[in-house]
């Protein structure tokens, strides 16, 4: 779970979206966010155990509780997120999981918060992106009751489960028919301007062969990108040479920039390292790098662009000047 980023701003938002196991990632690798709580709202009973909602008697919604700073991320950015992870057309529950406890809901918190979601919903409807009609309810918020600890950041305590669960629940393959191809339906753009291997690498999680990469070798101070958005990624300081044949660097430049996945292809289990702003494959992070973060960002150099400390300045990457002590 995150830190708070300013305690004294943070305000709650509460989400149903079934199985509140799938519900939590999504909104703890979005910036602003401080804490996601797994548990049981808008029921009859005080603290109720999994099992009783599970027995669809408590009225018990299984949900999220977001804590996030409104400075740093909207609430309807977390509507955004909330409607991207769901089936809003489902009124039995979700994907797998049936009954009254796995429907969704949106539960406000304030009149704000209602008239928020009342919008976000009518644009979701007018957009037509659903061939049935959008059915999940929005309630003003219950008492919110934690759920049972081996039940919090299950995606981090059972990944094997987790997407193993998230894949054959049919989740996954909704999100990627509803929201992802529509985002990235027309790649002809990107093939044209990026390279084959490029291409491959960011898109189609290829990998370029060891030592005959552009960067893995490179001494030259600056920071590195990624390919397709520009995004700031790692930095020369924390770049090492481990070996491997791949650029390697210890931690990122920005950690809110990339997100990790477990990758369970080829017969192993891997954390897969992905830019968060276009979803770009980068790498693979492993735990044998050096000290202090013991870690190894082994990532490809196809996935990259180098920009030279020399440079940031005229590209637009000023802030990051003061890393190397570069006067302007």
């Amino acid at each position: 779970m995150k830190d708070s980023i300013d305690l004294g701003r943070d305000e709650f938002a509460t989400f149903a979206g079934g199985c509140f196991w799938c519900m939590v990632r999504a909104f703890q690798e979005t910036a602003g966010v401080a804490d996601v709580i797994s548990g049981y709202t808008g029921g009859c009973k005080e603290n109720p155990t999994y099992e009783e909602v599970c027995t669809h008697t408590t009225g018990h919604y299984e949900a999220v509780q977001v804590r996030f700073n409104p400075v740093v991320v909207s609430y309807e950015k977390l509507l955004e997120v909330f409607w991207r992870q769901i089936d809003p057309t489902d009124p039995g529950g979700q994907f797998f999981d049936r009954g009254s406890p796995y429907q969704t809901a949106i539960f406000y918190h304030n009149e704000e918060q209602k008239q928020q979601a009342e919008s976000s919903k009518k644009a979701l409807i007018e957009s037509n992106r659903f061939d049935k009609p959008v059915v999940t309810l929005i309630l003003p918020a219950a008492t919110f009751f934690p759920a049972e600890e081996y039940h919090q950041d299950y995606h981090q305590k059972n990944p094997l489960h987790y997407n193993q669960y998230r894949r054959s629940s049919g989740r996954d393959a909704f999100i990627e028919k509803y929201w992802e191809d529509k985002r990235s339906k027309d790649k002809e753009p990107l093939k044209q301007r990026l390279t084959k291997l490029q291409y491959e690498v960011t898109q189609n999680n290829a990998t370029e062969p060891p030592f005959r990469n552009e960067y893995w070798d490179n001494q030259r101070e600056g920071i590195y990108v990624d390919i397709v958005s520009g995004e700031p990624l790692f930095s020369s300081i924390d770049k090492f040479n481990s070996g491997c044949g791949w650029p390697s660097f210890a931690k990122p430049l920005n950690a809110k920039n990339i997100k990790e996945e477990i990758d369970l292809s080829h017969g192993m289990k891997r954390t897969e390292v992905r830019s968060q702003a276009v979803d770009s494959h980068l790498g693979h992070v492993f735990q044998d790098g050096p000290t202090p973060t013991g870690l190894r960002y082994c990532i490809n150099s196809a996935a990259l662009r180098f920009i030279p400390k020399e440079n940031l300045l005229k590209e637009g990457y000023d802030e990051y000047l003061s890393l190397f002590n570069f006067e302007r």
